[in-house]
């Protein structure tokens, strides 16, 4: 028995599309749709890391319209339908789960991601194995994507046995774009510069974190200190285009100084406060 809202939902996107419905859903495309799904799927992310769950609500609603949306335009061609998009995720989920819905073993996450790897190489290939590194989204941020790679690579074992190896590789690359930037080779500066990119990666990646995620942290971090600096010279009627770089690095490295001293304040009070609790003992 189907559910009663999935249906509402998509009895509602049938007569959007339909003769006496909307306009400008009659004239959407699987092409115009295209940055309405990314751009819903990145207020899904920021809802996410807000941890405000009426919000996640909403946008996961809006991201499922964006699926809704386009199986209905699938339908009218002819090519699939909803039930058709639900039903193979279904099957997916069974066929990449049989420590779940069959007899094959698997006591811990790693060997549940190893057999999941080996069901998806020969999914779409009959009998020839799929690359490891096949079906990576192309439209995936690269940083993200590069993310990916490496960490399906090193699924198999293609991966530094310890982080010397990481950091020593970073360190080579740096001397190689250091080197094409003497020899003033430039497409071998772009090369290289690309390298020690993905090396950085790697770093960031065999240490746990994102790069996406620090990247984006840093570029928060560096505009709202740098609007701290605007803030600072308008308060002095100063102009930032008119501030020679020596003024606007004075500035800048005051606004630092005064975050770093808010910091510490902060970890100090909270450090007392764990004394105070831990007395009351």
């Amino acid at each position: 028995m189907k559910n009663q809202s999935i249906d509402h939902l998509l009895e509602i996107m049938r007569k959007l599309r339909g003769p006496e419905g909307c306009p400008w859903d009659r004239e959407q495309t699987i092409e115009s749709l295209k940055s309405s799904l990314i751009e819903e799927t990145y207020e899904v992310v920021d809802a996410m890391e807000s941890g405000n769950r009426e919000d996640l609500c909403e946008e996961l609603g809006d991201l499922l319209l964006q699926v809704v949306f386009q199986a209905q335009i699938c339908a009218e061609e002819g090519s699939f339908t909803f039930d058709d998009v639900a039903q193979g995720i279904a099957d997916k989920l069974v066929r990449r789960h049989p420590h779940v819905f069959a007899d094959t073993e698997a006591d811990t996450s790693d060997d549940v991601i190893r057999n999941w790897e080996k069901i998806k190489k020969t999914e779409k290939g009959g009998g020839t194995p799929r690359s490891l590194v096949d079906g990576i989204p192309r439209h995936l941020p690269a940083l993200a994507k590069a993310h990916l790679v490496q960490k399906r690579v090193a699924r198999i074992g293609f991966e530094w046995d310890e982080i010397g190896g990481v950091i020593a590789k970073l360190e080579e690359e740096l001397a190689e774009v250091k080197k094409a930037m003497a020899d003033q080779d430039v497409a071998a500066i772009r090369e290289e510069l690309g390298d020690l990119l993905f090396s950085t990666v790697n770093l960031n990646r065999y240490l746990g974190h994102e790069s996406e995620e620090l990247l984006n942290e840093n570029i928060g971090k560096f505009m709202r200190r740098f609007q701290a600096v605007e803030t600072r010279l308008q308060a002095e009627k100063r102009d930032p285009e008119s501030c020679s770089i020596d003024e606007l690095e004075a500035v800048w490295m005051a606004v630092k100084a005064d975050e770093n001293q808010s910091r510490t304040g902060s970890e100090l009070t909270s450090i007392s406060g764990i004394r105070h609790h831990d007395a009351r003992k």
